[in-house]
């Protein structure tokens, strides 16, 4: 069957990607949104729209009725659910069935089987495939499942049987710890997936995260296209994706190709599909799990490999085979991407909503930037905060990686918090250059990303201050550069919550501050400026400030009291009215943005009140707490 018109059961860039394909292809589509969604990029994109809901998931996109309804009031031939929402669920697949409508997507069968880890390790064991060593079986009595870690030993993994995305995974350092953490990841995954049941794994002290690109037609074609490197992960979130991966050797790679085919084969899949290892220090892999559907991370393959993932998912979906044999599909040069997202790296990595002021997103050659947002948009509590895949591909890794530090260098977003100065620090490790981090290096606290407010820095900012028309900088020929009166530039910057101020003369053709360290901007620097924030780039890293008049909305927690730090909703009180607690102890379990947040005591004290009850939905800035310090 030829498909002719397909929606889009997915928001944000994911839709825009779909929608960009199909555009080539000459197919229509039709957008599907939920009420904050009403004036998205996908939407006006799409040839058609359809109203879902309200915010709520349950009512919008995790909604099948509504999303059925919707296919056949617009008469489609397809559903293409993206990635995350109902992407791998065999019951959304199965519904599109009966009514003849086809989902470009696994096999129902297939999404199902790998939907479990442990029936998809069982799978894969049979297979003849490496797997991690672990418990993986039905009995879910803590009692039994304490006695299986044991067994493993310390350190111990417990990972949601239907989870993704680091949602119901704890790593279990000591035994005393064990049943606090299982009841967390249990917690986790009913929210996340309406289902409680783990499997344990060994943990291994110094993963690296290396998976790889398969697809499979109707006909029992399957290949690969290769691997990729998504280690640097922070809370089993991945950060920054590279494809090949660095430092295989090529029995290594051979291998791991070879075993992700077979994987593949062992349970007669269909579509695109992703086959994750966990490779420890002396080049063992183990099968993780299979992502059955696209991946974010799919434009590093697309772009070492020059094969579109999304159009053989529609070609495969109609019944044609596989555009091209595995002997034609060759990988050239390196790609990495990294991830955008609203978030605060100097601050625990909370998730940042708010109005998005400004986004400059560098747009250059070999450049793929993927988002679902732009200036005016807004980032909410209701949906992931990325705000975009910047994506980019060289002949090398080494020029890849300068390449993407330009990129960055030459980005800014403005209005929320976000991690761009972290990605441009991590770009610029040691660890990261050398292909050394591993998928546990940002949780243990190395690499910490600490921007300092610097001589340079400033000279940076002065110096746009300084060149803009109609600025205090004057050239005078037989002094040059002079401030005009030979007045000084005094500045009054906020950096971290602390005020500085800084004295700016013109001195021997460069900047002097405060007396000293005298510093000529370079070619490379860069200062983004909007209202009252300023961002400064120097040596491929980001320093923000802002300015005496900036207003910023933070709540900050202290010793007398415990504060929503974002709006969430209360998951677990930990303490009532009267209860003497230690500096550090959890006293909140709040769930925001899809993460779970553990709100501590600053301090040693008594609680006076406690405020709100477990499933409340609280407003930023909300004291949830209130402390008297002993």
């Amino acid at each position: 069957m030829s498909i002719g018109k397909i929606l889009i059961a997915n928001r944000g860039e994911i839709a825009v990607r779909i929608i960009a394909t199909c555009r080539q292809l000459n197919i229509k589509t039709v957008a599907v949104f939920a009420d904050p969604d009403r004036h998205a990029k996908h939407v006006q994109m799409a040839d058609e729209a359809c109203h879902l809901g309200s915010a709520n998931l349950a009512d919008s996109y995790l909604n099948i009725d509504k999303l059925i309804a919707a296919a056949k009031i617009h008469q489609v031939d397809a559903v293409h659910p993206g990635y995350g929402f109902l992407s791998e669920r065999a019951e959304f697949a199965e519904a599109l069935a009966k009514h003849n409508i086809i989902f470009i997507g696994a096999p129902a069968e297939a999404l199902r089987l790998m939907g479990s880890k442990s029936a998809a390790k069982q799978t894969m064991l049979q297979a003849d495939v490496p797997c991690v060593p672990g418990y993986q079986e039905a009995d879910q009595s803590t009692d039994t499942l304490r006695q299986a870690a044991a067994e493993i030993g310390y350190p111990v993994l417990i990972k949601a049987v239907a989870g993704g995305g680091g949602k119901g995974m704890k790593i279990v350092h000591q035994a005393s710890d064990f049943d606090d953490q299982l009841k967390s990841a249990q917690r986790e995954a009913k929210n996340a997936f309406g289902d409680d049941q783990v499997i344990l794994e060994k943990y291994i002290t110094q993963p690296k995260h290396i998976e790889v690109q398969v697809f499979a037609d109707q006909h029992g074609h399957v290949v690969h296209l290769f691997e990729r490197d998504c280690s640097t992960q922070r809370r089993y979130q991945k950060v920054i994706e590279e494809a090949p991966a660095a430092g295989l050797s090529d029995a290594t790679r051979t291998d791991m190709l070879n075993a992700a085919v077979k994987a593949t084969q062992a349970i007669d899949y269909v579509g695109a599909g992703t086959i994750e290892f966990i490779m420890d220090g002396d080049d063992s892999f183990y099968f993780m799990e299979m992502n059955t559907r696209l991946q974010v991370e799919h434009r590093v393959s697309e772009l070492i490999t020059g094969v579109d993932l999304v159009a053989w998912q529609i070609k495969v979906a109609q019944g044609e085979p596989l555009p091209k044999k595995q002997t034609e599909i060759h990988e050239s040069g390196h790609a990495i991407q990294v991830r955008l997202y609203a978030e605060d790296p100097t601050n625990n990595y909370l998730p940042s909503t708010g109005l998005l002021e400004r986004v400059q997103l560098a747009v250059a050659d070999h450049v793929l930037v993927d988002s679902g947002v732009g200036t005016a948009d807004s980032v909410t509590i209701h949906y992931d905060p990325m705000i975009a895949k910047l994506v980019v591909w060289a002949k090398n890794r080494k020029t890849c990686i300068k390449r993407m530090q330009q990129v960055l260098d030459e980005s800014a977003v403005f209005g929320v918090k976000t991690n761009i100065g972290f990605l441009s620090h991590l770009l610029s490790t040691k660890a990261f250059l050398k292909h050394q981090i591993y998928t546990n290096s940002l949780d243990q606290g190395e690499l910490a990303y600490l921007p300092s407010l610097s001589p340079e820095v400033v000279a940076i900012y002065a110096d746009h201050l300084l060149s803009t028309p109609g600025s205090a900088r004057v050239w005078d020929r037989a002094n040059g550069w002079r401030l005009q009166g030979n007045q000084p530039l005094q500045l009054q910057l906020f950096h971290q919550g602390t005020e500085h101020h800084f004295t700016v003369t013109w001195e021997d053709d460069a900047y002097l501050i405060n007396g000293q360290d005298h510093y000529l901007p370079g070619p490379q620097d860069r200062c983004h400026v909007h209202r009252h924030q300023v961002q400064v780039v120097h040596n491929h890293l980001r320093h923000e400030f802002s300015l005496p008049d900036y207003e910023a909305k933070a709540s900050v927690a202290d010793a007398n009291a415990i504060i929503a730090p974002m709006p969430g909703k209360i998951i677990e009180l930990k303490v009532k009215d009267g209860d003497q607690v230690r500096a550090g102890t959890t006293l909140v379990v709040m769930e925001a943005m899809k993460m779970e947040l553990e709100l501590k005591a600053e301090a040693d004290a008594t609680v006076k009140a406690v405020h709100h009850q477990a499933n409340d939905q609280v407003q930023a800035e909300t004291v949830l707490v209130d402390m008297e310090p002993v």
